[in-house]
């Protein structure tokens, strides 16, 4: 190799080593087939483990409401309670996989799915020394929520990730919407409390702002309801707005998802970033577009 080529390809070398020196050594070895198979549902491996893991998710959470039955609980309870533990050291052991395979244990315990992770074995470990907590086990469904992972149906997979960006670019306008309807369920609350009065239940302003807003949500407990004409009429207007309240954050939201419809973004995957730990890089992909972090080669078995 020339002088001139050595110099050409010394500046890649040390831009690359840059990227590794910033983010930490790539993964490589058994971490990096565990992080395979534990965050990347797109490998065959990966999706076994999942797989499994919403199995041992549902079975675990049948056990507790099962546990719940009295009389099974009395018939059961030794074997109901080893297969409580049994679970949970199962969750527990899964949980410290995951933070031993990652680059950034920190940045995933203190992410979504690693505050679920953590919260579906935490409840065992407190009921310990509070036992009324042992309840909070049911928590634990929430890791259902990897179910998009596993599946990873385009179709879903897409319409989960434009019906977030639909509610982000929304919300400045649902909550203007919001902010008017607060102000008519304050003023005819008001004006009902006035029309009404306490003798006919509306014996505060409060009183008859809640009466207002289960009106105008078409909810209508009926625990306060007008008497006189006057209130009726009220009434009848505020079930009618009801119609119109419901329907124009729908109506947001469509308008939203169908302008987001234009220039969608390639079929997402589980492909993740050992740095950053983003999600949905491409197959073919050699360094995160967010972190800009060096990826090791995807392996799909």
């Amino acid at each position: 190799m020339s002088d001139s080529t050595t110099t050409r390809a010394q500046p890649a070398r040390s831009a690359k080593s840059a990227g590794v020196a910033e983010f930490g050594r790539p993964l490589q070895g058994w971490r990096l087939r565990a992080y395979t198979i534990i965050f990347e549902a797109d490998t065959r491996a990966g999706r076994r483990f999942d797989l499994a893991l919403i199995a041992a998710v549902l079975l675990s959470l049948a056990l507790v409401m099962l546990e719940s039955v009295a009389s099974f609980r009395a018939a059961h309870k030794t074997w109901l309670t080893w297969a409580e533990y049994a679970f949970t050291a199962l969750f527990t052991l899964e949980y410290l996989l995951r933070l031993a395979c990652v680059r950034r244990p920190l940045r995933y315990a203190t992410s979504f799915f690693g505050i679920v992770d953590l919260l579906a074995v935490l409840p065992i470990y407190l009921a310990f020394f509070f036992p009324d907590l042992y309840a909070l086990v049911d928590i634990r469904v929430l890791r259902l929520l990897r179910v998009f992972r596993i599946l990873k149906l385009n179709n879903y997979v897409n319409a989960y990730l434009g019906l977030g960006r639909a509610l982000r670019a929304s919300a400045s306008k649902i909550l203007v919407f919001l902010s008017a309807v607060l102000m008519i369920v304050l003023i005819m609350g008001t004006v009902m409390y006035v029309v009404e009065g306490p003798e006919n239940g509306f014996t505060s302003i409060p009183v008859s702002v809640y009466w207002a807003i289960s009106t105008v949500t078409t909810v209508g407990f009926g625990d306060i309801t007008p008497k006189t004409d006057l209130g009726r009429a009220i009434a009848s207007v505020m079930m009618l707005l009801g119609w119109g309240v419901l329907a124009v954050p729908t109506g947001i939201m469509t308008a939203e998802m169908a302008a987001q419809r234009i220039g969608e973004a390639a079929a997402p995957t589980t492909r993740t970033c050992h740095a950053c730990l983003r999600e949905g890089l491409q197959v073919d992909s050699h360094y995160c577009r967010h972190c800009g972090a060096p990826l090791p080669d995807y392996q799909r078995d």
